[in-house]
């Protein structure tokens, strides 16, 4: 991915004009954004759609009124906000290319989600982690050991986990890469001993042997931190395989990655990014409702980069699959707080994970399962109380 200078990033009261030129000039993509803004829930989502002045957001409870518009221009970004039936009349008279390009984005931001790896996406799902590595930036190896391995995946279950994600190689910053036969030897017995239990099982892995050898064993997901990429036979296996795969966004390696990140906008690079990954993957054979994306907080990013993308977490809809969101003990909430280490980090962890949610995000993916699903219980019981409310008076 090419790194570029910060853009200069200035807020505008208007929405853009003159877009037919830029459309002619080369295209709009990679140019022109749109994401949610002004989202609600309940009676009130309902009333709005109901009078064409909102739009579903990736088809689930929550709703936006408004739009965010952003327009890249060589070295700089200007964003602009405006109501949704504003957008929509903006947007067809700035020419049909424009018409065309909006309303594509935005149809992708409205959608509902198919399942995925078989689960309703109409709520959220969370993914717990299991590392079967000796030297993981969480747990630092505690489950290193098959029988402790599957054990622990079985309490996750039980506390409440959707899926269970099994890794073999810790991809913490400064980590070194593992043997191929290494990585397979830890985890497809977790995995094979998960799957027979019926448990929706991913590989986190950005080996296509290691892949396959999942998949054999009873993996669902494939869910690769390079997005497909890092392995030339990654996309070919991965399509062949009928999984469904997660998509995850990192710049550089893990054993460099974290040394002098830089972007244009992190959460405009990264969409680009995704966006160009999920091409590859349909071209490969691997249908969109087999993807998702995760914009990889903390793979290659600043403190400033994460919360920029958390700030902007919706525009990731606009993609058109369902959105996951690893948040779960990362050094960036160490940072803003008082320096405290991974495992100290739940508050913050949930913080950022029900934002993520506020944003309709579908999966999170997390170590602390119990804690998680109590957050999200009480996230949703607010949600279904604003449901009961009267709507406003039109």
């Amino acid at each position: 991915m090419p790194v570029n200078a910060p853009l200069k990033v200035q807020t505008s009261p208007a929405l853009p004009r003159g877009l037919s030129f830029l459309a002619a000039r080369g295209g709009l993509g990679g140019r022109l954004y749109v994401g949610p803004a002004g989202i609600v829930s309940g009676k009130t989502a309902a009333a709005a759609i109901a009078s064409g002045q909102a739009w579903s957001l990736a088809g689930g409870p929550l709703a936006f009124s408004s739009c965010s518009v952003l327009l890249r221009e060589d070295d700089q970004l200007t964003e602009a906000a405006a109501p949704f039936a504003d957008v929509l009349d903006w947007s067809e008279a700035e020419g049909a290319d424009v018409a065309r390009h909006v309303g594509g984005l935005l149809s992708n931001l409205g959608k509902a989600r198919p399942a995925f790896a078989g689960l309703d996406l109409g709520r959220p799902r969370v993914m717990g982690i299991v590392n079967v590595t000796p030297d993981s930036f969480s747990d630092g190896g505690r489950f290193f050991d098959v029988d402790k391995a599957v054990a622990h995946g079985l309490d996750l279950c039980a506390a409440g986990a959707d899926i269970l994600d099994v890794g073999g190689e810790s991809t913490r910053p400064g980590a070194e890469a593992v043997d191929t036969d290494e990585e397979i030897r830890r985890v497809v017995p977790v995995i094979r001993a998960l799957a027979e239990k019926g448990i929706p099982v991913s590989v986190d892995t950005r080996h296509a042997a290691v892949m396959g050898a999942a998949v054999e064993s009873g993996a669902a997901i494939i869910n690769d931190i390079t997005a497909l990429s890092d392995d030339p036979r990654s996309l070919a296996v991965a399509a062949k395989s009928g999984a469904a795969v997660v998509l995850m966004h990192m710049q550089g390696e893990p054993g460099v990655m974290q040394r002098d990140p830089h972007y244009g906008f992190a959460p405009l690079d990264i969409y680009d990014y995704l966006a160009g990954r999920l091409a590859a993957c349909r071209a490969a054979g691997i249908p969109s409702d087999r993807l998702c994306i995760d914009p990889g907080i903390g793979f290659g990013k600043t403190v400033e980069h994460n919360l920029q993308i958390l700030a902007r977490l919706g525009l990731y809809h606009a993609l058109g699959v369902p959105l996951l969101l690893g948040v779960s003990r990362k050094s960036f909430i160490g940072k803003l707080s008082l320096g405290e280490p991974a495992g100290e980090r739940l508050a913050g962890s949930l913080t950022a994970a029900l934002l993520g949610l506020g944003q309709g995000t579908q999966i999170l993916r997390v170590h602390d399962v119990a804690e998680t699903v109590q957050a999200v219980a009480v996230w949703q019981g607010i949600k279904r109380a604003g449901e009961e409310m009267p709507a406003p008076a039109q």
